[in-house]
């Protein structure tokens, strides 16, 4: 196992040298002439960026001082985002790079074309030039003037174009990049959006038609997403007035000491029936136990393998797979294993793998989070086979399923291609 660890640990390293020479090559080195200050910057940033992404990761999980990891972690993350972007804005530059080339070297025969003299027409046998019969072989005659005429004199332009291109792709390359992280990242900061689905449930009791449940997830509290940001996420909640909140894991990546100040303003959530929490597998990076009392401090209701009866519907949560190494995995059993099968059944369980026991159970509806929609394109690819469901709404037999893409971000405060979103599920009788 350890031989399987080292090759496995030694191939990563070789991808990320390969891919970073690659970046620093078609950046920096092809970009310019030679030697010189600009290409020692680009191993600069590239290394630089990379010690600060080890550093963030090594302070997050070696207990160093908050204020070290808020230090580290924006750069450190961010350069992440911005290296992968990098990666895939050169390579996608390749499929340019010959176009361009053709395109130039098309207009340089042209240009060439166009400039060059015209050849004198040749004299026919016999006629002179008003020298005489032997004035058209002699030194200074047409034949010599022929034989002596320049053809079009070709400049060396294909390094000038190599360079030029070079230059094109890679700046293109570099702004499509930070464009990229850039609008991501402001996606992130500016709060989750409101998202609303609709969810028919055969065994809801007409009573609790249009039962609004809201549904937040991998908020993500830490060195990089603060105070700040976990006032926007409840403002936003509040704004929808719902019935019932599903706080479904993944809410910190810190200490109580650390974030406990950051996590204060979900104190402020507002709901008919109150607030629920469930913890997900970074709780349990973070101390799930700390935590499950200081979100019961702030008012929430942790359903730690447990059920509440609702006036309408049952309401159960479950620990998350990541608890079973601190013999706190999930309880079916406990959760779900006395109710009364003919009430409806919602389940709060942060992971979607988790859908099948739900199945095995009767559950009518699973909220979970976990996956963040991949956040990260094309992480969403990676995210899609590890998960059942990758974000929305599915159905398992006679279980539906609904995965929240997350009000946060973990690592780089950055989402390409799966926005933040906070849901409204809206459960719907059929007896209606």
């Amino acid at each position: 196992m350890a031989i399987v660890f080292v090759l496995i640990a030694l191939l990563v390293v070789a991808v990320l040298v390969t891919g970073n020479w690659y970046v620093w090559r078609r950046l920096f080195r092809d970009t310019t002439k030679g030697p010189g200050a600009v290409r020692r910057a680009g191993v600069v940033v590239i290394a630089g960026g990379w010690a600060l992404t080890v550093g963030a990761f090594v302070a997050g999980r070696g207990g160093a001082p908050f204020w070290l990891k808020q230090v580290l972690a924006w750069p450190g993350y961010l350069w992440l985002a911005l290296a992968l972007y990098l990666l895939l804005a050169v390579l996608a530059g390749e499929l340019v790079r010959p176009v361009l080339r053709r395109i130039l070297e098309r207009r340089a025969r042209t240009a060439e074309a166009a400039d060059a003299p015209a050849r004198p027409e040749p004299i026919p046998a016999g006629q002179g030039t008003g020298r005489g019969p032997g004035a058209g072989t002699g030194g200074d005659g047409p034949a010599a003037a022929d034989g002596a005429a320049p053809g079009p004199q070709e400049t060396p332009a294909a390094p000038s174009r190599r360079l030029f291109v070079s230059r094109v792709v890679g700046g293109a390359a570099a702004a499509a990049a930070v464009g990229t992280v850039g609008y991501g990242t402001y996606g992130v900061l500016r709060g989750p959006r409101v998202k609303r689905v609709t969810v028919p449930l055969a065994k809801l009791p007409r009573a609790a038609h249009g039962y609004r449940i809201a549904v937040v997830s991998d908020i993500h509290l830490g060195p990089v997403l603060g105070r700040g940001f976990a006032q926007k996420v409840v403002d936003t909640v509040n704004s929808t007035q719902p019935d019932l909140i599903a706080v479904v894991g993944d809410l910190v990546d810190g200490s109580v000491k650390d974030l406990g100040p950051a996590a204060a303003p979900l104190a402020q959530l507002r709901a008919r029936h109150g607030s629920f929490f469930v913890t997900g597998n970074h709780e349990y990076f973070s101390g799930a136990e700390q935590w499950v009392e200081e979100v019961r401090r702030l008012g929430l209701n942790p359903l730690e393998n447990a059920r509440t009866e609702l006036p309408h519907f049952d309401l159960a949560g479950v620990n998350d797979v990541a608890g079973e190494d601190e013999g706190q995995g999930p309880d079916y059993a406990k959760a779900l294993g006395d109710r009364d099968r003919g009430r409806a059944c919602v389940l709060l369980a942060h992971q979607p793998v988790q859908i099948h026991d739900a199945v095995d159970h009767g559950v009518d509806l699973q909220l979970s989070g976990h996956t963040h929609g991949g956040q990260l394109f094309p992480g969403n690819l990676v995210a899609g086979l590890a998960n059942p469901t990758l974000a929305g709404l599915d159905r398992y037999g006679d279980t539906q399923l609904y995965v929240s893409r997350g009000a946060g971000a973990w690592g780089p405060p950055t989402r390409v291609g799966a926005p933040s979103d906070v849901t409204v599920i809206e459960l719907a009788s059929k007896q209606a």
